[in-house]
């Protein structure tokens, strides 16, 4: 890991972009703290973090006032990562079944979703190793955010991650379902439930797959960037209640 730029945010909130081999990343940490802190990985949606960054930040800046570092990487594929031609021809072929008006095929879903989590996952398990090796950051780790799919996987495999909130807001592979039924960590599933984007039973279906003792489902109406204020403060009550 290669830190190449550092700045504070209002004083709370110190902001490191770093590098991992070819992957780009942003730490957010409290700027005060004497002791290590617990760890969220912010999982971004696929649209780059250029774009995404406000939205990333502003979760990072209540994070951090709540004693918590976050962190976050470059999806493949995204940003300004080398272009991933499998994975843009998936895209395409969503995009033309979505505008002919003709069902979203499981084979499209497959094409689109799993070849993503399959490289994410152990990408997530690399910044994790690093992350955790820094004298600020302790465990324990939770993660939140979409794709919904790669936060499956990745409360299945790391046994760091202690607690998930996964973003019901992306098309899920059938594959998925048996590998959400072996997930045992705490998970707080977000849904918008007007979500234009998003096939809603399948997140139902979803979260009843989850073998956790303990889930919770936070539904809400309105579209995919509709989430409300207080749902977010759920979130953060679920990661205190724990991580802490």
């Amino acid at each position: 890991m290669r830190f190449t730029s550092e700045r504070r945010l209002d004083d709370a909130v110190l902001e490191s972009e770093f590098t991992l081999g070819e992957i780009p990343g942003i730490l957010w940490a409290p700027a005060s703290t004497s002791v290590p802190v617990p760890l969220i990985l912010l999982g971004p949606p696929p649209l780059g973090l250029r774009k995404t960054y406000p939205r990333l930040v502003a979760r990072a800046r209540h994070a951090a006032a709540d004693g918590f570092a976050t962190a976050t990487i470059e999806l493949p594929g995204n940003g300004d990562r080398p272009r991933w031609p499998a994975a843009e021809q998936a895209l395409a072929d969503l995009r033309r079944a979505i505008e002919a008006g003709e069902p979203v095929t499981d084979e499209i879903i497959d094409a689109l979703i799993l070849p993503l989590v399959d490289r994410a996952v152990p990408e997530w398990q690399a910044a994790l190793d690093a992350l955790l090796s820094l004298p600020g950051i302790g465990g324990p780790v939770g993660y939140s955010g979409g794709v919904i799919s790669i936060g499956t996987r990745l409360a299945l495999v790391e046994p760091r991650v202690s607690a998930a909130v996964l973003f019901a807001g992306s098309f899920v592979p059938r594959a998925m379902f048996e590998e959400a039924r072996q997930v045992t960590i705490p998970v707080h599933v977000l849904l918008q439930w007007d979500d234009e984007g998003n096939d809603r039973q399948a997140a139902l279906d979803l979260f009843d797959a989850f073998g956790s003792e303990e889930k919770t489902l936070h539904a809400n109406m309105g579209g995919h960037t509709g989430v409300p204020q207080f749902a977010g403060d759920a979130a953060a009550q679920f990661f205190t209640r724990h991580l802490k």
